[in-house]
């Protein structure tokens, strides 16, 4: 049940974070963090009573804490897609999003099985077979002059932006275990409650832009349904396995922003990435055994 429901959310996380970056390239990135997040707090204030768990302080505070954690993760990944190729800049997150967690996990003491480790080694090395881009590593943006213009400069801005979200994601991940047994998904209300409000209030001081993202409705609201799917899929996987095993396979999100980016927005595959796919799929089916 675990690895089904941490796959699931692999396969949301994946969807959404094409259509956030779809919609960062159309509309400004803040705003399409604000409100896809208001759309995800929605989904999520009407799941929550339906969800067996109690509503606990201590599950909402740690849940705001993720929260602003994986939204700052999300504001920096959705800049990354918007001036970036999309088959770069995700697996680089992804990779560094499931390093943190399953450090966290086997620091807790968590021990998975021989199978469930080899999988666990076989996910990391997809994440980087499918980072692998050996052309069009990002595409132009800016004014010439402007910081990033030149291509080593917005490549290693790009870079900076996966590098710094995947570590944020890797957080939250970590952190949502730390919620506590029972309490369902009120924690993500609490992240989602937390992420809008910043972001509101970071809007209304004309810090970032938060006025909707008109060019991009139909990308932000499908982000932020998916995004939220995923997180629900997330914490119920963290209720039936174990931190390190859930947080790899739901880590593979990757390969589906990878896959549709590809189909979706024409971007080139690689042999290496395509490879990594493969290794993707042999990883998941280790660790569900």
């Amino acid at each position: 049940m675990a690895s089904l429901l941490a796959l699931s959310a692999a396969l949301a996380y994946g969807a959404g974070d094409f259509l956030g970056g779809v919609a960062s390239r159309r509309a400004p990135t803040t705003a399409v963090v604000l409100w896809s997040h208001v759309v995800g707090l929605l989904l999520m204030l009407a799941a929550a009573p339906l969800v067996a768990g109690d509503l606990t302080a201590r599950g909402m505070a740690v849940g705001a804490g993720a929260g602003l954690v994986g939204a700052l993760g999300v504001a920096l990944f959705y800049q990354g897609l918007s001036i970036g190729t999309m088959s770069v800049v995700a697996p680089i997150a992804g990779l560094l999003s499931a390093a943190v967690p399953v450090t966290a996990g086997l620091v807790i003491g968590e021990r998975p099985g021989l199978a469930a480790l080899g999988g666990i080694t076989l996910a990391l090395v997809a994440i980087t077979l499918v980072s692998r881009d050996g052309s069009n590593a990002e595409r132009s943006a800016g004014p010439a002059g402007s910081p990033g213009s030149t291509a080593s400069d917005r490549r290693l801005l790009v870079l900076a932006l996966a590098a710094g979200a995947g570590i944020a994601f890797g957080l939250f991940f970590a952190a949502l275990n730390g919620a506590g047994d029972g309490t369902g998904i009120w924690p993500l209300v609490g992240a989602r409650t937390a992420s809008v409000t910043l972001f509101t209030v970071l809007g209304l001081a004309r810090v970032t832009q938060a006025a909707p993202p008109r060019a991009a409705a139909g990308a932000a609201v499908g982000a932020g349904l998916l995004d939220a799917a995923a997180n629900v899929f997330y914490v119920l996987a963290l209720t039936h396995g174990l931190l390190s095993v859930v947080s790899v396979l739901t880590a593979l999100y990757p390969a589906g922003t990878v896959v549709l980016a590809r189909y979706g927005l024409g971007e080139r595959m690689s042999g290496i990435q395509r490879t990594g796919l493969a290794v993707a799929g042999v990883s998941a089916v280790l660790i569900a055994v």
